[in-house]
């Protein structure tokens, strides 16, 4: 089979501009360690708090949601899943900067 150039290049365009809407964000597995995440939240079942795949779902269309969760990451927050609130960062294994806390919440909010 032979291509001409018009559908070669037209295939070739289409090729190198089709990507994934949304990149999936590698696990920051020192930050889920070190933040103990895993205390409490799992990748897909509710345990003490709700899933990492519930609060992506929860959050998916609302605007700036990864700047609000990762307020909450530092700061922790009052209980929206039940009456367990969300600890500090100090609280659940040391401090936590902003980028950090942003590179979680875009982590969660990808599954």
């Amino acid at each position: 089979m032979r291509l001409t150039w018009p559908p070669a290049l037209a295939l070739l365009v289409m090729l190198a501009t089709n990507s994934p809407a949304r990149p999936v964000e590698p696990e920051p597995t020192e930050l889920v360690d070190s933040q103990h995440c895993m205390f409490c939240h799992t990748p897909d079942m509710p345990f003490l708090a709700p899933s990492f795949h519930q609060i992506a779902q929860r959050y998916r269309d609302v605007p700036h949601a990864e700047a609000q969760l990762a307020i909450k990451l530092r700061l922790g927050g009052r209980a929206h899943w039940g009456d367990t609130p969300m600890p500090t960062a100090g609280e659940r294994g040391g401090p936590l900067s902003p980028a950090q806390a942003r590179r979680l919440a875009r982590w969660v909010l990808g599954q």
